[in-house]
This record gives structure tokens, sequence and C-alpha cells, in this order.
């Protein structure tokens, strides 16, 4: 009773009456039990706040054992349902309509006693009734004289997450790995930042926030068997140690659930370096070195912090789907956290949160589940972007999958790299979202990333001096999914006038120019998913969709690597650009979303979205309603570039397939016009932004490759259209004067010579050759380019089990060429791809150099890739699956890209842009 007393004491004794000093004296006495714990606590400090801003005058009563709560005193008795005291005193209807709303639920509602009861099912129950009160004395101005509400999350996890990551690598670092510092890291240790993130999140019902980082154990706690794996000094390690106390502890008393994330397997880099390993390294097998060192540290983290939660990717930092993924979830991780509940003394199991990411879930949970219960799963909602509320096809199958284990599965809304820098706030489109994670996931929790800069956090994009924190630039995001969250089945017309106020107090306005903003959200919040799942190459943070696209990445979409999950699963049923066209070629008709609709339609959705923020009269804040106001404008430019693209690319499209001239002259006048709403788009994000994508390294491949920091903003990238414009009139040019198809003469690859140390089987590429060492499989058609090379004749049976790899040494820079088989099967080595693998561009390796390239009796045609490594003595390690490696060449090599056309599909036209 004592520390509760002097909990509620300190909240209460913060809290003025100055406001109020005006108005007409009104007293409210607050009944609550002093076994009430800190979250029952918190949401009475809320409550006084409110009722005082209303005019209210407080008395505070704890009712201790042999106590009774008064009747008559018009009082509010704030309890939940087992209270040891208050439970034999509650009104046995109220109390009974509390416990039946289950988990987080609460009932309030005036009783014959003349007394108000807020009852929670449990303690959040509790601090959840307080909280909506609070906004219903916030929205009445006064405290209801009428209430009976029941209420619950229809989510039982609903979590926001932050990443401590950045845009760039530390240097000395490789992905993900960022030390906790605070040259590294500042806002981690602002407690004030913290307090206004968690107050944000229990306002809004959110009770789960997820911290993301590669390897966080050598930031916050030092082993005894391993002291020099820390990653910082001893004075950063307790400023660690303490912030990570007071962030678990605040959270905790607004109901909210901290999750330390991780990838597997990162180690941090002293102990990388005192073993001479690679901090990650996605191939390397489990060695006992690592999983003790990995054991023991989670064994560490869990006795330190027990009610802390873990979450788990298996993926992308370690072999991917396979037996490792498993064996390390149950023989190292699982056995480190039951080692740290043991040490500490603690029976309860912490959750553990496993992410589905690169990984056979499914598999590893059934493994999982035997040795631990408290189990989560976690998928992606839309991939790394936000493209549709209708998910299907075989993402939707797996999420149902995850459903059907019997654990809780949650979606994650990830990343959003086709929605950033620009404002996000389609009430309708969010709400549909989180319908379809009930009705077609099955899920039962919410994940939800920043808007925009992730990778940027705590700061949004916006160019705007001492800079603007995401988390105010972006309220409307974390408030409608959180709402929707909480429950999505919300009447659409209740909803139009619930958000039309939001917006007209926030700006100032009447209530219809509140709902015009909400209407220029959601006209404007339908172009970007549109964009994306009918012309992108991905899903993933690897293409910045705000930035446009290269005509050839219309065209030749398979070249860059296209994710063809995202059309399969991630879209209604539709057609790519490249298939509308092939289907115009063959009269054959159409079916479902088609490019040209498309077009269509993001063009009306930016009128619309101008005509009604031009609407609009703001009164207050309108410093923020202006760039909300400019975001409107960008979004309609950007909508118009893809839109005139899209038409060009038809017709250049048709030229492939009738080598007239004339169809090209007439994709001129929509490509021009293309670049003349891009360079509108570059005047409108000139001043007002620092960049389009927050994550700024060699992982972004669309629409150019970002590194140092290059092509982050629209006015790098008018150049590279201004030129594929200039590019493409000399080309037509060209054509008109040789009266025919031009060809573009391509240098053979020139063989290196490379000696290698762990293979003996070579073979010279040509047709007749065989390429296996244990079949007798013969190469039927190869690309002209290709012929004379030295290829590596491998096992096949061998790389199937054990994965391939090649020890080389050489006297100056390479390139190692390897075949990909493009078609997807488990026995064929999945080419480099960035949606699931971090490391897939280390060596320049995840684009496609020569598509469709060589054609091997049996096997369908390969792509080739290129690893570029410097003078000396190297090790690659590929994945598990067939491949081939087609030999060595010198780095200085021109590798034009291209399509061989040995798929029977014809070669590519890319040549007339470049």
């Amino acid at each position: 009773m004592r520390n509760f007393l002097i909990y509620i004491f300190l909240f209460f004794s913060t809290i003025t009456i100055s406001k109020a000093a005006d108005l007409v004296p009104k007293t409210k006495i607050i009944y609550v039990s002093s076994q009430g714990g800190q979250r029952v606590g918190y949401g009475v400090k809320r409550l006084m706040e409110s009722l005082i801003k209303a005019g209210y005058q407080i008395k505070f009563t704890v009712i201790d054992y042999n106590e009774k709560v008064p009747k008559g005193t018009k009082g509010i008795v704030i309890a939940t349902v087992n209270d040891k005291i208050l439970s034999s005193q509650l009104p046995i209807s109220i109390k009974k309509n509390a416990s039946s709303a289950g988990k987080e639920g609460f009932s309030i509602s005036y009783d014959v006693d003349g007394n108000l009861y807020i009852i929670g099912a449990d303690n959040s129950g509790a601090l959840y009734g307080c909280i909506d009160l609070t906004d219903k004395i916030a929205e009445n101005k006064t405290l209801p004289t009428q209430l009976s509400i029941t209420d619950h999350p229809e989510m039982v996890l609903r979590g926001t997450c932050i990443g401590l990551q950045k845009p760039d690598y530390l240097p000395g670092h490789d992905v993900y790995e960022y030390p906790y510092t605070p040259e590294t890291f500042p806002w981690l240790y602002d407690k004030a930042l913290w307090i206004k993130y968690l107050d944000m999140m229990v306002e809004n019902r959110y009770n789960s926030l997820y911290l993301w980082n590669g390897h966080p154990f050598s930031s916050l706690l030092r082993l005894k068997d391993y002291p020099y794996a820390v990653e910082v000094d001893d004075a950063t390690l307790k400023k660690n140690e303490e912030i990570f106390q007071f962030l678990t502890h605040e959270a905790d008393k607004r109901g909210i659930w901290v999750i330390q994330m991780f990838y597997n397997i990162i180690i941090p880099k002293p102990f990388a370096d005192q073993h001479g390993l690679k901090t990650q390294d996605r191939n390397r097998p489990i060695i006992p070195l690592i999983a003790d060192y990995t054991k023991k540290s989670i064994a560490a983290f869990v006795e330190k912090y027990p009610n802390v939660g873990l979450m788990v990717a298996l993926g992308e930092a370690m072999e991917g789907v396979g037996q490792d993924d498993i064996d390390w979830f149950t023989k190292t991780i699982i056995p480190g956290v039951k080692d740290g509940l043991k040490a500490a003394g603690i029976k309860e199991e912490p959750p553990i949160v496993l992410r589905a990411h690169d990984t056979d879930a499914p598999a590893v949970m059934k493994a999982a589940l035997p040795l631990y219960k408290n189990l989560y799963t976690e998928n992606k909602f839309n991939g790394e972007a936000l493209t549709t509320y209708a998910p299907r096809g075989a993402w939707a199958e797996l999420n149902r999958k995850l459903a059907a284990i019997g654990t809780v599965n949650i979606s994650n809304v990830h990343i959003l790299a086709n929605l950033e820098p620009f404002r996000y706030g389609s009430a309708d489109f969010i709400q549909k979202s989180v319908q379809a994670m009930n009705k077609i996931y099955g899920a039962k929790g919410l994940h939800l990333y920043p808007q925009a800069s992730y990778w940027d956090w705590p700061y949004a994009a916006d160019d705007v001096k001492g800079r603007l924190l995401e988390v105010d630039r972006d309220w409307i995001w974390y408030k409608e999914w959180a709402r929707y969250s909480w429950n999505s089945q919300r009447d659409r017309s209740q909803e139009i006038n619930y958000w039309g106020k939001q917006l007209a107090d926030k700006y100032g306005s009447s209530l219809t120019d509140g709902k015009a903003i909400l209407n220029a959200y959601e006209e404007s919040g339908e172009i970007s998913p549109k964009l994306l799942r009918r012309y992108g190459i991905t899903d993933g943070n690897r293409q910045t969709l705000t930035l446009g696209m290269l005509m050839t990445q219309l065209i030749n979409p398979f070249r860059y690597g296209v994710f063809t999950l995202m059309y399969e699963s991630e879209a209604p049923e539709g057609e790519m650009i490249i298939d509308y066209a092939e289907k115009e070629r063959k009269k054959q008709g159409h079916v479902g979303e088609t490019p040209v609709q498309i077009a269509k339609e993001v063009v009306d959705h930016g009128k619309k979205a101008l005509a009604s923020i031009n609407e609009v009269k703001a009164t207050k804040d309108t410093a923020e309603f202006n760039r909300l106001k400019n975001d409107m404008y960008c979004y309609d430019e950007m909508a118009n570039f893809y839109a005139e693209k899209v038409k060009s690319a038809l017709w250049i499209l048709r030229y492939k397939y009738s080598n007239k001239v004339s169809d090209l002259e007439q994709a001129i006048p929509f490509l021009q016009k293309s670049v003349d709403h891009y360079a509108k788009l570059v005047k409108l994000t000139e001043s007002s932004y620092l960049y389009a994508n927050s994550m700024q390294t060699k992982q972004r491949k669309i629409p150019m490759r970002g590194v140092d920091k290059t092509f982050i903003h629209w006015k790098e990238m008018l150049p590279v259209f201004t030129k594929e414009l200039n590019h493409f009139k000399r080309s037509i040019d060209s054509l008109k004067s040789i009266k025919g198809d031009a060809i573009v003469k391509i240098k053979s690859y020139k063989l290196a010579e490379v000696t290698v140390l762990n293979v003996v089987g070579k073979y010279i590429i040509d047709k007749n050759v065989t390429v296996f060492a244990d079949t007798t499989n013969q190469i039927k058609e190869v690309a002209t380019e290709l012929i004379g090379l030295k290829g590596i004749k491998l096992a096949k049976d061998k790389q199937l089990k054990a994965g391939t790899e090649i020890k080389f040494s050489t006297q100056y820079p390479v390139k190692l060429l390897v075949g990909f088989f493009n078609q997807k099967d488990p026995k064929y080595l999945a080419p480099p791809q960035l949606e699931n693998d971090a490391s897939a561009n280390n060596y320049g390796q995840s684009e496609i150099k020569i598509s469709n390239a060589i054609v091997v009796d049996g096997f369908p045609p390969a792509n080739v890739h290129a690893y570029s490594f410097p003078a000396g003595t190297h090790t690659l390690n590929l994945g598990k699956g067939e491949c081939l490696v087609l030999g060595f060449i010198s780095d200085k090599q021109d590798l034009r890209i291209f399509n061989a056309g040995l798929d029977g599909r014809g070669k590519d036209i890319d040549w007339l842009f470049e």
C-alpha cells in the first residue's frame, strides 16, 4: 500500500488547478484501492488532469482493507474486477460487463448509488477506461452525466517500432550493426522525448514497442565469459543500462510491453576481431563458439531485463530457410532464454516473437512449441510497402498458415518505402487494411513502422530549421492505425465525421474543411499504393517509388530482379506493363487491373486531392498545413509523371513487336510530358525536403543505385530523366538514318587468369559442353559474349547439400560471373535478393548483367550476375542450390546490361535509352 500511495501522491502533486481558477468550482472524489498497480495509478493521473482542466476540483481517497466506498458522493471509483479490496463492493452488473470484456477490456457506467465506476478486466483495462473517459471529457469539456460503455481491443497486440539504425553504415561495420552510443543515437538518452513518445502510445492504446537493432546485447551488458565482446566503453554501458531501465519502467506503467528485436547471426565487431570472424556471413554454418556466445548473451539479457520480450529474425543474416534456422532457434535462442530465467529465479516465460521473414516459420514453430509455449509469429502485411487492402495468393496463404498454428500472428506494416517522404493519412485505406489483417490473414496483432524516415528516426525528412519530429508530423498515421487495431468495424460515415473533426480542430477550420482535408488524404492515399503494385520492381526498400523509375525499369523489369510476389499477392489481379503490351499485340483480352487503368486513376486521385485541399482555410498550425498542402501537389505531379511515362512505355513496347519507328515517335510527347511533370516535382521538393529516402546505402537500387548518399533527392534524378529522353530521341534519329534496326555491338568478355584454390574441374563455355561434374547436362544455347570463358565444373549434388564455395587468388581486380536459373524451385540457388538478404549487394551482385544468357539441357534459362573482388585471396560462399559458376573476367571489363533473349521471348530494346 505504501508504495502505491507514494506513487499516486507524486502524480497528484504535479497537477495544478491554476488553469481552472476562474471556473465555477466542481468537486469530484476519486476512490482507488490501495492495491491498485502503477498502470491504474497512471490512468488516475491522466483522468485527474483532464478533470482539473475541465474546471473540477479533485479530492483523492485511497480505500484500504476494511474500508468502504461511501454511497451518494457521486464520486469516481476506479478498480479492476479482481481487486482484493474493492471487488466485493463493485456493482455486479458493471463488474460482469468488465469481466466479460476480456483482456484489456473495461466498463464505465453510473450506478444507482450515484458513483461513476471505471472497472477494468485487468490493470491495463482500468488504465484504458481512464483514458477513454479522459477523451470524452476533453471532447465535451465536462464530465458526461450519462455513461454506459463496455469496450475491449480487437487486436491482442498493437505496437509501434523504432529503429536503432542509421541511414548509412558506421565505419568498419556492416548493415544493421549500430552500437548504442550518444554519438550515434543522441536521442536514445533523451528522457523527455521518450515520455512524449510513450504518452502518444498510451493515448492511442498501443501496448507494445519494438526496438530494432542487429545485435543490441553488446551495448547493454557485459558477459563474464566474453568481456571483450562489449562494443561500448564503461561509461556508455552504464548510460545504456540506465536508459533501458528507465524506458522499460515508464513503458510498463503505461501498459506497454517493450520488445527487443535482433538479427541472426550477427556478432559484435570486437568479438569477431578477437576470433578472426566476420560480424555476419549469411552462408556461414553454425559454429559452437558463436552459438555459445549468443546463448549466453540472451541468458544475461533475460536475467537483467526479465520483463522485456524478444523478437527474433532468423533470416537475412543467416542461411534463410533450412535446418539451421530450426537448430538456432531451438538449440541456442530458447535455451538462452531458459538459462536467463533460471538464473533470475523466474518461472513465467517472457514472450518471444518469431519473425517469419526469410525463414520457414511454420516448421520452426512446430519444433519450438514443445520446448517453449509463449511464442508469437510476425509477418509483413504488404512487404516493405503499402500496396493493397486485398492481399491474396501465396502471401495470404502463409499468413493464414501462421494464424492457424494457434498462437497470435502479428501483421507488420513495414518500412513503407513507397510512401516516404510525403505525408499519408488515408483513414479509409488503413481501416480496410486492418480489416484485411483480421479477415484475410487471421492476424491478431499489429506491428507498425513509422510512416517515413525509419532509418533517420526521430526526424522527418522535411527541410525545416531545427527538424520536425516524425512522431509529431505523422500524428495521424499513428492515430489511424491505432484506432482501427482497437476496432476495425467502425461505421464509415461516422468515421468521416470523426476524422473531419480531428483535422478541423488541428488546423482551426470548419468541420466541412476538416472533411475536405480527410478527402485529400484519402485521394492522395491511393496514388503510391496503386503505382507500386502495377509498375514497381519490388515491395522492398531497394526501390524509392517517389523518386520515379527509368524507362528500362518499366519496359524490362526482369532485368532489375522484379519481385513477382508483389504482383501475385500484394496487388489485385492484373497485368504488368509488359504483359499488357504483349496482349495488345496478340489482340487478347485483358484481365483485372491494367497499367492504362491505373495511369488514369492516379491522375484523377491527384486532381481530387488538390481540389479538396484548396477548399480549406486553416487558421491554426498554418506552417504544417502548408507543408501538407505542398505534399498534395507533390502527389499530383508524381502521378502525372508516372502516367505519362507509362503511356510512352506502351508505344515503345509496341515498337518491340512492330519494328515501326513511327511507334517510337508516338512515345516522344508522352515522355516529354513526363519529364516536364518531374521538373515541377523537383521545384516542389527542392526547398521542402532534405531527401526522398531515409535508407541511403548500397542496398538502394531503383531508380538509381544509392551509394554514399547519392541519388536521394529529386533534383539529382531530373538530369537522369532528361538524359534518358535525349538519348531516346537520338536513338530514333539513328534508326531513321539507317532505315532499319540499330544493332548495338557488345564487347566479348575476356578471360581473366585467376588461381582457383579449391576446385579442380573446369570447362570452356560453348555449345554442347558439360557443365556439372556429376551429370551429363550440356549447354544448348549461350550468349556469344560468354563463349570462351573458363567455367568451374562443380558437382550438382554437392551444391544442393552443402552449397558452393569458391576459393581463389588474383593479382588484379576481377569479376566472377555466376549463372542463376530463372525459375523458382528449392533445388535452384536463389539469385541475390535485397528483399530478404541485406548482404545481397556486398559484391555488386544484386543486378542481373545478362538476362537469359545460357540454356543448359533440362534446366530453365540462367541469368548472369557478377561478383566484384579486389586483388588478393578470397572465399565466396554461396547458399545451397544448383547454379553455374561461369568464370572470371577483368573488373575493368565493360558489362553492358542486356537480355540475350534465350528464353524465346526476344531480345530487349533497352539500348534505346542507354
